[in-house]
């Protein structure tokens, strides 16, 4: 992963708040903080609605990646699983053009 500055992140390697990464995926690594993550620049977003965001693909919990209860209508992932929200260090985002918060309730209602 690289942070957007140019610094190169290794494998465990603690981020802080304010830090976003791209991956060679070109998701958006979004640390969060206090139960918030920094989904736009003028934007703030509890953890809470990126399980319910077309964009979250994953919740960083405990130095690894688990698939975001979003997928869980996308008929190539179909993820089930719950994520224990509480201990939600980082979302790998998929927003790369600021559209910030996108219900999937807007997509399956």
């Amino acid at each position: 992963m690289i942070i957007i500055h140019g610094y190169y992140i290794k494998p465990g390697q603690k981020i802080t708040a304010g830090d976003i990464l791209t991956t060679d995926e070109e998701y958006r690594i979004l640390p969060a903080v206090k139960g918030r993550v920094q989904c736009l620049p003028e934007k703030k977003e509890p953890v809470e609605n990126c399980g319910f965001c077309i964009h979250c693909r994953e919740f960083g919990i405990g130095g690894t990646f688990v698939k975001s209860p979003s997928l869980a209508y996308c008929t190539k992932c179909k993820v089930t699983g719950r994520v224990d929200l509480e201990k939600v260090t980082s979302v790998k985002c998929a927003d790369r053009q600021g559209g910030g918060f996108h219900s999937i309730t807007n997509i399956i209602s």
